[in-house]
């Protein structure tokens, strides 16, 4: 009999995370399915990496000053109050690991982000799911689905891969009904494309202490390769959070482009108002074309394959990557009849919407 290492129970039960792109992506490749910016980074970004001299022997500093006086400047926080990590992901799994014991319960919605449920169960807790109503995320389910062991709330707002929004008033009622010993934690990846009827979640932090916001570089800012993300919490979680993190694992090139990125307005801008203009002109192509969609709020939507009538959302998938076009297989996400499209360059989406057009019409 062979004696080997074997991993706990809780990691031997995991599925793991797949990304929605394989291991070696063709350059050529089309890839509509990560909710990249499809316009990419700021040129400034990439000019200070190039010019910069970096001393890649050197530890990074734990916060970096000129990035945390960026995102502080820009939004108008708290600097004491902010904290990097290698993604959001991280910060998601450093808070499952301070607040959830073995057996504690952390509730996330239907179809919500698959890190939530994988970080919980990384940190020996439960993982609960509040159904959504209609695809949108309730409160109501939310509320109804707390018990005596209930430590986190995570609610991606906009939500991934839906798109929808709660209401600023829904926010509202959750916070009134939720007990102060649960820490909610609001992830506003996407929050940068909405124009209205978001909540300021920064101020929601500043008037609690069980309320936490999640943010990312990954998304309009454009640098999701390398890894940045940030998060405002109340003084208690913030030092909580700090004392157990990696010590290095933001990077001085991530901390750089996280900095100039969030300081160039103009490109911010630009890409919102791509993202805009693809968003509605696509769902006006899709109409034309019978493909339906929930239409989000983000730089994505879901498109709706339900109908047995027509193409499956599997045979579409297929077919587009045989023009080399990819779209998010959303099985995983218990929508086994969608996929999701992010929103590419503008020559990306003339191909894409010519090509789908072309296989449905078949």
């Amino acid at each position: 009999m062979t004696i080997k290492p074997v991993p706990s129970d809780v990691i031997q039960s995991l599925v793991s995370y797949r990304p929605a792109f394989g291991k070696n992506v063709s350059k050529s490749l089309i890839r509509l399915s990560a909710n990249e910016n499809g316009i990419g980074c700021s040129p400034h970004v990439r000019e200070a990496i190039q010019n910069n001299e970096v001393d890649l022997y050197r530890y990074p500093a734990q916060q970096d000053e000129g990035l945390i006086h960026a995102i502080a400047s820009r939004f108008r926080l708290h600097p004491a109050q902010i904290l990097t990590g290698n993604g959001s992901d991280e910060l998601i799994y450093l808070l499952c690991t301070a607040f959830l014991n073995p057996g504690d319960e952390a509730i996330h919605t239907q179809y919500g982000f698959l890190v939530f449920p994988q970080a919980i169960k990384i940190a020996g807790g439960v993982p609960i799911i509040a159904p959504d109503d209609d695809y949108t995320v309730s409160v109501d389910s939310i509320i109804a689905t707390l018990t005596p062991k209930t430590k986190l709330v995570f609610l991606a707002n906009p939500n991934n891969p839906t798109g929808s929004m709660i209401s600023e008033s829904e926010i509202s009622r959750l916070i009134e009904l939720l007990p102060k010993s649960v820490v909610l934690v609001l992830d506003w990846a996407y929050s940068e494309y909405v124009t209205k009827g978001l909540s300021d979640a920064a101020k929601l932090v500043e008037s609690s202490t069980n309320i936490v916001m999640l943010r990312t570089f990954s998304k309009l800012f454009g640098i999701a390769a390398l890894r940045l993300g940030w998060g405002y919490f109340p003084p208690e979680i913030y030092a909580v959070l700090q004392s157990i993190r990696a010590p290095f694992s933001v990077n001085q090139l991530a901390a750089l482009a996280g900095k100039v990125s969030m300081e160039d307005r103009a490109f911010q801008e630009e890409s919102v108002a791509h993202n805009q203009f693809w968003m509605t002109e696509i769902v006006n192509r899709f109409n034309e074309m019978g493909v339906k969609t929930l239409k989000g709020q983000a730089n994505f939507m879901l498109l709706d394959f339900r109908d047995k009538n027509g193409p499956s959302a599997s045979h579409i998938e297929s077919r587009l990557l045989e023009h080399n076009i990819q779209l998010r297989n959303m099985t995983p996400y218990g929508l086994p009849d969608m996929l999701r499209m992010s929103i590419g360059t503008s020559n990306e989406m003339e191909e894409f919407t010519s090509c789908l057009k072309h296989i449905i019409l078949q």
